[in-house]
């Protein structure tokens, strides 16, 4: 039987973890309202482009631009853009997202090729060890990323985009819906279409010169492109603190019913052992 000072000693050690458990909570709750700030300022500016891009997708005028609906001949090559967290200690926020993806993926034909960017340590660690085709990848972006450093991966899977070696191109993310639900988001972001907001659109766009509408269209294509990553970024990092806090919360409760169970077995020995010396105490007066 465990000795009552085995006991104590479990007792001390998840004490001082449930202190850690308690600061890590409080650190994330404190991060969190920074990072739901952070993704409320940017979200407009993501939902207002994606909302004109729409547009020019129901526009007649721009049917020939790569970026826009074509017809796939072959085995069709599909990209995904994954973000994660780079750090762990938030629950099945991760896992979650990955499951998701995963089933997306499942749900394409058998010989479809599949193109993976990806951003965040734990999203390199799974895929890597799933052998799958990384083709770009960045981590270590920070609680506050810069569209700059977000640049380098999308470029890449852009021009695989216009090169013909992607026909279709998605992004996955955890999607912040409140502070008590986090989900899994996949969304189309090549080829654009006319979405439910742009079907009632009867307007056109004038451009002048004629001559150069392809390159300003490229710009504000990548342009959208960006904030919608961008916009994932801040949202999942959003969701990373939130799942972070209440993962952190579930365990120092679960530090607090461990530390009730050792205490009632520590009382329970240390009952045991008084027991058994009075015992010998008695046997031992009886004996003389």
């Amino acid at each position: 039987m465990i000795s009552p000072r085995e006991i104590k000693v479990k007792i001390v050690g998840i004490r001082k973890i449930q202190k850690i458990t308690r600061a890590m909570q409080n650190v994330a709750a404190s991060k969190m309202r920074l990072a739901k700030q952070r993704m409320l300022t940017t979200m407009p500016y993501a939902t207002k482009i994606r909302d004109v891009m729409q547009h020019i997708a129901a526009s007649d005028d721009w049917s020939e631009h790569p970026y826009l609906e074509k017809k796939v001949q072959g085995m069709e090559k599909v990209g995904y853009i994954v973000v994660a967290t780079d750090r762990g200690l938030c629950g099945g926020l991760n896992l979650n997202l990955f499951k998701a993806v995963l089933e997306h993926v499942r749900s394409l034909p058998e010989q479809t090729d599949v193109s993976w960017c990806l951003f965040g340590k734990k999203a390199e660690v799974f895929f890597r060890a799933m052998g799958v085709n990384i083709v770009a990848h960045a981590s270590n972006l920070g609680e506050l990323p810069r569209v700059e450093d977000v640049l380098g991966a999308i470029k890449v899977m852009l021009d695989s985009y216009k090169r013909g070696q992607l026909h279709r191109l998605f992004i996955a993310h955890n999607e912040c819906v409140n502070t008590l639900t986090q989900q899994p988001l996949i969304q189309s972001l090549l080829p654009l279409t006319a979405g439910k907001r742009a079907t009632n659109f009867n307007g056109n766009y004038i451009y002048e010169p004629r001559e150069e509408y392809h390159n300003l269209l490229d710009t504000v294509f990548t342009r959208y492109i960006e904030a919608q990553v961008y916009q994932a970024l801040v949202d999942n990092i959003a969701c990373e603190q939130i799942a972070r806090m209440v993962a952190m919360q579930n365990a120092t409760d679960n530090c607090k019913d461990i530390i009730d169970e050792l205490q009632i077995m520590y009382n329970k020995a240390r009952q045991g052992s008084i027991t058994n010396e009075i015992a010998e105490i008695v046997g031992g007066a009886a004996a003389v």
